[in-house]
């Protein structure tokens, strides 16, 4: 290069950094907020530190996902003229602080550039590695809050402020002897805000659309990926309940809010984060190690069952009905209630819950069965599990085995074909997952509304549906047992396996993962059971 152009080069270069936006540091790492925040136990003696329950989340291992991983690989691997664009867009919700800086600064989030988070040491890296932190989630303003504009992490921070005089919200009015002590340890202002208890927060990183691309990486449509806000707003929930109120349940009584001795506080939140995945905190345990995790086995191991048990006790509820026999044909009803303040399953699309129902005859022995779990995690007679090119339709009456009612959204590309790729899907050719209380499917954005043959089933309203089963029971004699139970799976076979169809080391890595793990993957959320007797 002549001296000339080294000088060119030099001179672009100092232009293009005198014209880069000028960002005070945004964020501190949990660290800075958990010395504090740590050590809380309630007048009963119950331990709800703050730091300790957000550990084993998966806001706080969001960036550590191993399915995360793999999936974004997935996709920069089919469209590699996007990568750096498809890094960017998942970067906001599971490393949020990095790619918030980034963008901020006129740059561009990255993924893989701070994986494997067990080799980060700098800023950046470590804000990445620590996911969804405190510092995120409580800076975020209200501003934009609950208009579309705020979706897919739309949200906004402060990038002015230096620190010290940043404000950072919570519930709470804080004296000023905190407001001091916070000020000097973490470079925070504290502010009391009503709109950090607010769904609205919640809905701008989980109201996500995703826009599906050609191989020239051009857009050609876009998915409501995820929106569990839409749906609590069109449910009998909204304005009665908030997402916090079952995702962040309140302590009863009064609780500090810190372990430094302060004025105890009535209406504190738990920050468990119980949602819908108890699956990947479990293989988050098992790989420590390799995946950098900083929670201890057993924090992960009671973040999975909390998550696990709020599933079984509050999601949902299931009826047997009817049981007569007739002309050599057991008819009985399958009744689900839905008892969430969204679709259940609702968020990621690889969730599903389906019936699992079963008949025995007097002398016990399985006369039928629908909905059959295999180790392997797949669900027997599934269309969708069997071959990836289709899917089980939804049923109003099922008399076969291989024939299972199941509650899922399938996405199709703009070729009609089934996928489970985020950036090829356009639309929905099934969602039937169960309508939360209040839901009017007749008034329903198309966002939400109801789509494949459930759209047309009279059963299948707010707040639940019902399926027919009409079982022929041979020369079998009586009493019949019948029990049946809906299961529900946070990653579904087919979404898992069709990883491989892109192989990668992360990819490779999660599909061992999961193989290992399959036979744990799922949840019962409900039983129900009945006896019928001999006609």
């Amino acid at each position: 290069m002549t001296r000339r152009k080294h000088w060119l080069v030099v001179f672009i270069l100092a232009l293009s950094l005198a014209a880069a936006p000028k960002v005070p540091p945004l964020f501190v790492t949990s660290d800075r907020c958990v010395a504090c925040h740590n050590g809380i136990v309630t007048q009963s003696g119950e331990e709800v530190s703050i730091g300790t329950a957000w550990a084993s989340s998966m806001m706080a291992n969001a960036s550590r996902d191993p399915y995360w991983q793999a999936s974004i690989k997935r996709e920069t691997l089919d469209r590699p003229a996007a990568g750096a664009a498809i890094e960017h867009e998942c970067a906001a919700c599971h490393m949020p602080m990095a790619r918030y800086m980034a963008k901020a600064a006129g740059g561009r989030g990255r993924v893989f550039a701070y994986l494997p988070v067990t080799r980060q040491v700098s800023g950046a890296g470590l804000l990445a590695a620590d996911g969804v932190s405190c510092a995120m989630c409580h800076q975020i303003g209200a501003e934009k809050l609950g208009r579309p504009e705020s979706y897919t992490a739309g949200f906004v921070v402060d990038t002015t402020s230096e620190p010290g005089s940043r404000r950072i919200f919570g519930p709470f009015d804080i004296d000023a002897g905190r407001v001091s002590l916070m000020r000097s340890s973490a470079g925070f202002r504290p502010e009391k805000a009503a709109h950090i208890q607010s769904s609205e927060l919640c809905a701008s990183c989980h109201t996500l659309y995703t826009h599906a691309l050609n191989e020239k990486a051009e857009v050609v449509g876009t998915l409501p990926e995820q929106v569990p806000y839409l749906e609590w707003k069109h449910s009998a929930y909204s304005g009665v309940r908030t997402c916090q109120s079952c995702h962040m349940p309140v302590v009863e009584g009064e609780t500090p809010i810190t372990g430094i001795v302060g004025k105890p506080r009535q209406g504190f939140s738990r920050h468990v984060f119980r949602g819908g995945n108890f699956f990947i905190p479990r293989i988050l345990g098992s790989h420590r190690d390799a995946l950098g995790v900083t929670a201890l086995p057993l924090e992960l191991e009671t973040g999975s069952f909390r998550t696990a048990r709020h599933l079984e006790t509050e999601a949902a509820a299931v009826t047997v009905r009817g049981g007569g026999v007739e002309n050599g044909v057991l008819g009985v009803e399958v009744a689900v209630a839905n008892l969430a303040g969204h679709k259940l399953p609702s968020a990621y699309p690889s969730r599903r819950a389906w019936v699992h129902l079963t008949v025995r005859d007097g002398s016990g022995n399985l006369i039928f069965e629908s909905g059959r779990l295999n180790p392997d995690g797949s669900i027997a007679g599934n269309d969708n599990d069997e071959d990836g090119s289709r899917f089980e339709p939804h049923h109003t009456e099922i008399g076969r085995g291989d024939d299972v009612q199941i509650y899922e959204s399938i996405l199709a590309g703009p070729g009609g074909e089934v996928t489970t790729g985020l950036l090829t899907a356009i639309r929905y050719a099934k969602d039937n997952r169960l309508l939360p209380e209040g839901f009017d499917r007749a008034a329903a954005d198309q966002d939400i509304s109801v789509k494949g043959r459930a759209a047309e089933d009279a059963d299948f309203q707010g707040g639940g549906d019902r399926t027919r089963y009409a079982v022929r029971i041979g020369n079998a004699g009586g009493p019949f047992e019948v029990r049946a139970e809906l299961i529900y799976q946070p990653i579904s076979y087919r979404w898992a396996r069709n990883l491989e169809l892109r192989p990668s080391a992360e990819s490779d890595r999660f599909v061992s993962f999961y193989t290992a793990t399959s036979k744990d993957s799922a949840a019962v959320l409900g039983r129900a059971g009945l006896t019928v007797e001999s006609p």
